[in-house]
């Protein structure tokens, strides 16, 4: 089960964006990375097209390692490692926020 999904809120713990704060815009399991929004921008170089799009220098995402980040947790408002427990009935698994307990979507 995946500890991090796309549209969680999350920190980043270590790095040049150290703190903040932003939603996960895309996952790369087979990377260990995610898309963070407005995080880890990186400069990029996009070619004038003939349709309507201007060439020039823009910032976009980069991917960070899923190590350098922690999910915020809606309940306690503080980055927290995930726990995975089953649900009442024992037929899906529920993720659980290590700090104060609360059961988080999915």
């Amino acid at each position: 089960m995946a500890r991090i999904r796309k549209g969680d809120t999350v920190a980043v713990l270590t790095g040049k964006d150290r703190g903040k704060r932003g939603k996960v815009l895309s996952m790369m399991p087979a990377r260990g990375a995610a898309l963070v929004e407005r995080l880890n921008l990186v400069k990029h170089f996009e070619r004038r097209t003939q349709a309507d799009r201007p060439g020039g220098i823009i910032e976009r995402e980069a991917p960070i390692a899923l190590a350098k980040l922690a999910l915020v947790c809606p309940r306690c408002d503080r980055p927290s490692r995930i726990g995975v427990r089953l649900s009442s009935e024992g037929q899906a698994k529920q993720r659980v926020c290590r700090r104060c307990g609360e059961v988080l979507g999915g």
